[in-house]
């Protein structure tokens, strides 16, 4: 994988990532409100099945999807959020963001350094 393709992939992991963020966000602003199904970001599923070949898709081009599972039980607000599920998927997703964001800084770097010599 070339060095482009990678830095495309971690874009793409990233925007991901900023929409999962964003996506959670409303999921905890509408802990309260009688009928809300949360959100949920879909895109390592994607890029999984495009690494493999599937779909004919460029890994790179993959957007991310928000989906709404129907299947979790309503809580006493009568909501499907869970506060606790939200704050453990916040913190996941900020520390995948941050690592992302290290390896791109990286990768940048060593690009850098080759254009140097």
């Amino acid at each position: 994988m070339s060095d482009d393709t990678t830095i495309r992939l971690i874009e793409a992991s990233l925007a991901a990532r900023s929409l999962r963020s964003r996506v959670i966000a409303n999921n905890i602003a509408n802990i309260n409100t009688p009928g809300f199904r949360r959100g949920q970001v879909q895109f390592e599923q994607l890029l999984e099945q495009a690494l493999r070949g599937g779909h004919g898709r460029d890994p790179a081009k993959l957007q991310p999807q928000v989906v709404q599972p129907m299947d979790t039980p309503f809580n006493d607000a009568g909501s499907d959020v869970s506060l606790d599920q939200e704050i453990g998927d916040m913190v996941t997703n900020s520390a995948m963001y941050k690592t992302y964001m290290r390896v791109l800084e990286r990768l940048y770097r060593q690009m850098d350094m080759a254009m140097a010599e």
